[in-house]
Formats: structure tokens, sequence, C-alpha cells
């Protein structure tokens, strides 16, 4: 049994360029915000691995709560506080897509399920 985490992964396709600028403000400003309600920051990754100038850049930024109700208590909290909305809201030039996911290791999910 690995605990009961819950990982919270964001996906963001950016504008070709801009993918620097939107790694430097995702980590000053989205980053410890989330950490102070609660997320574990487990990496941020870029794909391609280089910072590319003329094309697009992918940042997937992957996190951690531990079990459901730490789930809620963090998503609630991203939509309905400020710092969250309008970090996204500022950020919105340099992105062409984003998407968040969650997942659960499958030795979890019983645990997890029983709410």
């Amino acid at each position: 049994m690995t605990g009961q985490n819950i990982h919270i992964v964001d996906r963001v396709e950016l504008e070709p360029g801009r993918a620097r600028e939107f790694v430097a403000a995702y980590l000053a400003d989205y980053a410890p915000r989330a950490v102070e309600i609660g997320m574990t920051l487990d990496g941020v990754l870029l794909s391609p691995p280089l910072w590319l100038d003329d094309d697009t850049n992918t940042v997937t930024a992957t996190w951690t709560v531990r079990g459901h109700a730490e789930w809620w208590r963090t998503a609630i909290a991203r939509r309905f506080d400020a710092a969250f909305t309008g970090f996204w809201d500022d950020v919105a030039p340099l992105i062409s897509s984003r998407s968040r996911s969650m997942a659960a290791n499958v030795d979890d999910l019983d645990g997890l399920c029983r709410v």
C-alpha cells in the first residue's frame, strides 16, 4: 500500500517562445499559494526538454494531496481563491491550451473510495 495520495496533473501547452516565462510565473506565483493550501509539488516537466523560441513547449506540473478530504479542500480553495483565478487570467496570453486531471495509484483506490 502506497498511501492515499491523489495526484493533480496540470498540462499546459504554451504559445511559441513563452515556456520560460510561464514556468517562472507558475513557480513564483502559483506554486507558493498551492503549497500554502496543502498541495505538494512533485515536479515540473518540460516537453520537449529544451526551451523553444519558435515552437511550442508543454509544461506538465504534478502535485499530490493526501486523500479525498484534502483534495476537496484544495479544489474548493483553488476554485474560489482570487490568487488562483487571477494567476490563470494573468498568464492566459502565454497559453494555447491547458488541462488538469486527477489520478491515484490503483492500490489506493479501495481506501480512497470509502468516503
